[in-house]
């Protein structure tokens, strides 16, 4: 039987038609592997700028940044952007009353009547230690700002809300409520100890040792913010989804708690400087890192840092959020390792999981 003309002419145009198709796409190259700055940037959140550091074995690992550190002027993130670090500020001025207790000027066992005369009776029995590690039952200063304030909140304006007060929370030593009260008086007692202001004792005591040279404890109108990432908040007007200035809160002023500005250029140098002990003794880089319970029975707290264990890792981390940004900084001591994540916009669900998300992708291969 033969194969009719018509239908033998079709047979042939088909196979050609499938064989160059397949030649085509032959041609075509595969779509690229996402790259690891990619693979990182979809662990984060939705953001307007971010910065992304990673540190294993003493040395960086990843690096990359990401959107506007501003988006009025459309200006980048770069590893040299200043980040309001928020809460992360807690361990500079922990490290800070430790310098001091160093220079044998200042007991962790000495009250807060040393330092305030003024002060309720119940300061009589709140220690310098149990301040740093959140021990002291100091009740937060954001909860006592009158309803109808406008004005910025200072340290001294923190000061006196806490003069005003009758009783603390609790015994003091015995339990545990983190308190911004406790920091914002720390860094009165470094101004007082010292006899220098704060900001400047933390230059030149902390940060020009280190050589974190564009990192500062902003103060306005006696210095300025180089590099400076602003913060945002995401508005949804109809639908259109845009990022706005959303910069200062009423208690942005105020310092020990949260007021340090810092890049990821500079705390790369922070880390390394606490893996190698630049700035403290062993004797006081071990009180710093010794845990008391907190109200979580999983973590405990130090000086200005959280202490735990992450993938089998004996960790050291702190997040950082106030209006407008959100941070993350996890150290692994035992194998000189760090994440550290900057956003200059809020997110939601918390900064710890996001940093070990990260984590998990460089570190430990999950």
């Amino acid at each position: 039987m033969t194969i009719p003309t018509l239908l033998l002419t079709a047979i042939l145009i088909t196979v050609t038609l499938a064989l160059t198709a397949a030649d085509l796409h032959a041609d075509q190259p595969a779509p690229p592997s996402p790259t690891l700055a990619d693979r990182v940037h979809a662990t984060l959140p939705h953001h307007v700028g971010a910065a992304v550091l990673v540190i294993d074995h003493g040395k960086i690992i990843f690096q990359q940044t990401y959107g506007l550190a501003d988006v009025e002027n459309q200006a980048p993130v770069t590893p040299q952007t200043n980040f309001r670090i928020a809460s992360i500020t807690k361990q500079f001025t922990a490290t800070a009353i430790m310098l001091l207790v160093e220079d044998g000027k200042l007991s962790l066992d000495d009250t807060l009547d040393k330092f305030f005369p003024a002060f309720p009776d119940y300061g009589q029995h709140i220690t310098v230690r149990q301040v740093l590690n959140h021990r002291s039952g100091l009740p937060d200063y954001e909860d006592l700002i009158p309803e109808n304030t406008t004005l910025q909140v200072h340290d001294l304006d923190v000061l006196q809300l806490i003069l005003d007060t009758d009783a603390p929370l609790f015994q003091p030593g015995t339990n545990y409520s983190y308190s911004n009260t406790g920091y914002t008086l720390l860094g009165l007692i470094v101004e007082q100890v010292a006899n220098q202001p704060f900001h400047q004792f933390l230059k030149t005591r902390i940060f020009n040792p280190v050589g974190m040279d564009q990192t500062n404890m902003f103060v306005h109108g006696l210095n300025a913010v180089p590099n400076r990432a602003f913060g945002h908040d995401h508005n949804n007007d109809h639908n259109n989804a845009q990022w706005t200035r959303h910069d200062q809160s009423l208690t942005s002023a105020v310092r020990g708690d949260g007021g340090i500005y810092s890049s990821l250029n500079d705390l790369a140098k922070w880390i390394n400087a606490l893996d190698n002990q630049q700035l403290l003794s062993e004797q006081s880089t071990l009180q710093m890192f010794t845990p008391v319970e907190t109200d979580d029975k999983n973590i405990g707290y130090g000086f200005g840092w959280r202490i735990d264990t992450y993938q089998n890792e004996y960790r050291v981390h702190h997040n950082g959020g106030t209006q407008g940004f959100s941070l993350c900084l996890q150290r692994f001591p035992n194998r000189n390792a760090a994440v550290i994540i900057l956003f200059n916009n809020n997110v939601e669900g918390g900064m710890t999981p996001i940093g070990n998300r990260v984590a998990d992708l460089l570190l430990f291969q999950q």
